[in-house]
């Protein structure tokens, strides 16, 4: 049965892709989850318009995104710990810890999304990385200080 993508499926192939697969796959599997359906003029036509509606949906959330890491940048964050001798500091400075930090300037951020490439265990300024889109990141500076 030849089918059309309509979402990205890493076995198959990307969205708008005609591949023939077996019925029962199809019938059982991919139709159900709306991850296809059948190769028809009428679905072929349909497709193009769920092309330009997601294509018009990506840019929007690119230029927020873009907006967002601009914003972003310019703001610092000031996280405070205990520290012990040598400005050694208990535990580490977590992503959670930067999120709230972030949400308290205005910044709804998830914890997941911030990338701490070493982990921050002494004072000091450090730069950490917020993946914001798959293709926008931006860099927060944060200062590690004394509570």
């Amino acid at each position: 049965m030849k089918v059309i993508l309509r979402k990205n499926f890493d076995q198959l192939g990307k969205v708008g892709d005609t591949i023939s697969v077996k019925d029962g796959y199809a019938r059982n599997f991919l139709i159900p989850r709306q991850i296809a359906y059948q190769a028809t003029k009428g679905n072929i036509i349909a497709l193009e318009e769920e092309k330009k509606q997601i294509q018009k949906k990506d840019a929007k959330e690119l230029d927020a995104a873009q907006t967002l890491a601009v914003n972003i940048e310019k703001v610092s964050v000031t996280i405070p710990v205990t520290v012990g001798e040598e400005d050694k500091i208990f535990g580490t400075v977590t992503t959670q810890m930067i999120a709230d930090s972030l949400k308290e300037k205005g910044f709804d951020i998830d914890k997941r999304k911030i990338e701490i490439t070493e982990p921050i265990k002494s004072l000091g300024i450090y730069s950490v990385t917020v993946k914001i889109h798959p293709s926008v990141t931006a860099t927060v500076k944060t200062w590690v200080v004394r509570d």
